[in-house]
């Protein structure tokens, strides 16, 4: 056996929660009371997470929803291409120092 520290091994699905979905939600602006009272009501809970917040607002108000998924699926798509490029030109420059 090794000395080596076992690493700890999750399941898919942990790797896909985000823990600041399961905080509750402070309400301490006027749109954060609101959406808070809106979710609990209808939810009947009296704590309300943001995961709450986010699945009521996909059910109550879809366009809103898919503006955001859309907006952050495009910036992540564009990250991407930037850092494809990115290694592109550095592995064109690096390659092409070495040749000469």
């Amino acid at each position: 056996m090794s000395n080596t520290k076992s690493q700890l091994a999750i399941t898919e699905e942990e790797a896909h929660q985000n823990p600041l979905l399961a905080m509750a939600v402070t309400p301490d602006s006027e749109l954060k009371k609101y959406l808070v009272e809106y979710v609990g009501t209808k939810l009947d809970q009296e704590e309300v997470t943001v995961n709450m917040i986010a699945e009521t607002l996909a059910a109550d108000f879809p366009e809103f929803a898919f503006a955001f998924a859309e907006e952050n699926f495009l910036r992540g798509y564009q990250t991407g291409l930037d850092d494809a490029l990115g290694i592109h030109t550095e592995t064109t420059a690096k390659t092409t120092s070495e040749a000469t």
